[in-house]
């Protein structure tokens, strides 16, 4: 088995996630994930993805293990199955964000970036985001990064609309970068990664 460490970085915090060479069904917001589009997927990213059952956030990129919080994120609108459900994360926070109710540890790592009320939300994967129906309100990038010392973490997140914006962490020379219209890239050291599209 093909065992090695994935780091992503979010709100200035890297999290390992251990990730091995598997085979058998992946799941994702209650259909089975198509399997040209794992390929597609374990190509674009370079890793396998473990079987499970997964729930993922076409607006803001965020995925998670069904019943779980969120672990990582990835490129937004990605058609990888039916809507989010509600109840992906057997949450009961009574904080809803692109209309999944987030899980409690969620909310915990929000709460390490602004005061988070009870509420119906939209984010996109750049951290822009606002009340469901309202006009932009927050940037998730810019709280996180205030909130972590700006700048001390080596996380900086730059937004300048319209779906474009870097965020870079000079400490781990890890960043991504949102070109707009979907189009985005992964970069190590100022070399592009991968571009998912």
């Amino acid at each position: 088995m093909n065992a090695y460490l994935l780091r992503i970085c979010c709100c200035g915090w890297l999290t390992a996630v251990s990730a091995a060479t598997w085979g058998g069904d992946v799941v994702v917001n209650g259909a089975q994930l198509a399997a040209d589009k794992q390929r597609a997927l374990e190509q674009a990213y370079r890793m396998p993805i473990r079987p499970g059952r997964y729930w993922y956030d076409a607006m803001s990129g965020v995925w998670g293990l069904e019943g779980g919080p969120a672990l990582g994120q990835i490129h937004p609108n990605l058609n990888l199955g039916p809507p989010l459900r509600a109840d992906a994360s057997k949450g009961n926070t009574r904080v809803f964000v692109n209309g999944r109710e987030l899980h409690a540890m969620d909310v915990q790592a929000l709460r390490r970036c602004t005061p988070v009320l009870t509420g119906r939300y939209w984010v996109l994967a750049n951290g822009v985001g606002g009340y469901e129906g309202r006009p932009p309100s927050f940037n998730l990038a810019a709280l996180c990064s205030a909130a972590t010392g700006g700048g001390k973490s080596g996380m900086q997140c730059d937004n300048y609309g319209a779906g474009q914006f870097n965020c870079s962490n000079s400490r781990t020379g890890i960043g991504v970068i949102g070109e707009g219209g979907g189009k985005g890239a992964v970069f190590v050291d100022g070399k592009v990664l991968m571009t998912p599209n």
